[in-house]
């Protein structure tokens, strides 16, 4: 796994023309290959510190979840409602538009006879008429001794294969430990775990559930979790881009 663009300096362009400058071949092969590529400084540290202080505004978010509570960890996070933040939107967006085309060769490899269309809101309209109407982005926050178990982020039946992590704080300096972790579980053999070292601003973008790999006999699928590693000093705050939306509100606890 390999970063797939230069950090942002300061005076970065604004979003749209980050996203754009993106080598978007690259996030492919790198997704072909381990299920994860890194975009170095897709936030500014401004960009990072509005969106994670947005954790305490109230009207927001449609529910909060306490991670102990669940025996999904320790922490918590919100889920936004709609309508939903304008950075938030526009990450959504512009990230879903340059990742379809990769889920289209994903959903050809394995034969799922899915298709994803090219912009957002169609896909929308297809999670809302089968009743997943319920916004998933969403803000994480962990403090000392906080940890996320490994998990999928999937809602429903609809399913878009690739998400983004964003992480709002400064590993070093508002925390240290909590690092996102990646298990991928291959047929008939032993799984293999990714710890993918991010900084503030920096953008993963992950598997949502499965991805295929090519093996002797043509394409077969891998199976990928996420979690995070125990946070040991400070506060981490991320944020989570996920492109379909959830079915109801029990579906915020069924993560498999």
């Amino acid at each position: 796994m390999s970063a797939v663009r230069e950090r942002a300096p300061a005076d970065s362009p604004a979003l749209d023309g980050r996203i754009a400058a993106v080598e978007w071949n690259a996030v492919g092969a790198a997704l072909d290959a381990d299920g994860v590529a890194v975009i170095p400084g897709l936030l500014s540290a401004a960009e990072a510190k509005q969106l994670a202080a947005a954790y305490d505004e109230p009207g927001r978010f449609r529910s909060r979840v306490v991670m102990q509570r669940h025996r999904f960890g320790r922490g918590e996070y919100q889920y936004f409602a709609y309508p939903l933040p304008p950075l938030v939107q526009e990450l959504r967006e512009r990230m879903y538009a340059q990742l379809a085309p990769l889920a289209n060769r994903w959903a050809e490899r394995l034969a799922t006879g899915t298709s994803f269309p090219p912009q957002l809101d169609a896909f929308l309209r297809r999670c809302h008429a089968a009743g997943q109407r319920r916004p998933t982005p969403l803000l994480l926050r962990y403090g000392e001794g906080d940890y996320n178990c490994l998990h999928q982020d999937l809602y429903g039946a609809h399913v878009f294969p690739l998400q983004v992590v964003i992480l709002l704080s400064e590993p070093g300096s508002d925390f240290d430990g909590g690092e996102l972790v990646l298990v991928e579980q291959r047929p008939r053999a032993q799984s293999i775990a990714r710890v993918i070292a991010l900084g503030r601003g920096d953008a993963a973008i992950i598997a949502t559930h499965d991805r295929p790999q090519q093996g002797a006999r043509g394409w077969y699928r891998v199976n990928l979790r996420h979690g995070v590693s125990r946070v040991h000093r400070g506060r981490r705050c991320t944020a989570g881009i996920i492109f379909h939306d959830a079915a109801s509100a029990s579906a915020d606890l069924l993560d498999a």
